[in-house]
């Protein structure tokens, strides 16, 4: 029942893929902060980067949701362990003294043990699904902040999309580095999020 944040990457980076593209209502274009590389961005570029695996790397956000699902999925595990533990120590109780029951208990037994068994199944997939459907929400709410954000940042800064960069899966095979925004991104992404968590 062990559960990752392959889906948040994925999902991080279909926002950024998908590029948010704003209009800059018409006003002079504005100069942007110093990213990751020692240019600057122009808004006259207007169409920027974000390295999504940077991204996920160093939001605060991201990785409190990450380390709370951690200790929730270690949790469950233990918990699993625990009562599959008890029942396989059931099984050989119920092994050893077979031999000594009559057919009427045998049957009983077996088919209490049988009970257990599915218990403890449907006990596996519930706990499952539970943390696959809070983790569904909370990449939504993932998605819906850095997109919310994206859209204030582009027009902020005056550009017309923001793209993104994802090593192992590269949709964007060249760009020039000064238009990487990455590190300006997540900073002003955790500023916001240490604001929200005063």
């Amino acid at each position: 029942m062990k559960l990752s944040f392959a889906n948040a990457s994925k999902l991080v980076a279909g926002v950024l893929l998908t590029a948010v593209v704003v209009s800059c209502n018409n006003e002079q274009p504005k100069t942007a902060a110093t990213t990751g590389s020692t240019a600057e961005v122009k808004a006259a570029d207007q169409i920027v980067f974000v390295n999504s695996d940077s991204l996920l790397n160093n939001y605060e956000y991201f990785k409190s949701i990450r380390t709370k699902f951690e200790q929730k999925s270690k949790k469950a595990q233990v918990d699993l362990n625990s009562k599959g533990t008890a029942f396989q120590r059931e099984v050989a109780q119920y092994q050893q003294q077979a031999n000594s029951m009559s057919a009427d208990q045998r049957a009983a037994t077996e088919e209490r043990l049988a009970r257990k068994q599915q218990e403890l199944a449907t006990f596996n997939q519930n706990a499952g699904n539970a943390l696959a459907s809070e983790q569904a929400a909370e990449n939504e709410k993932l998605y819906n902040r850095v997109a919310e954000f994206l859209k204030q940042y582009a027009k902020e800064k005056g550009f017309k999309m923001v793209l993104t960069y994802q090593r192992g899966n590269p949709t964007l095979l060249y760009a020039d580095e000064k238009l990487d925004v990455t590190k300006d991104v997540v900073t002003r992404l955790n500023e916001e999020y240490k604001k929200d968590n005063k």
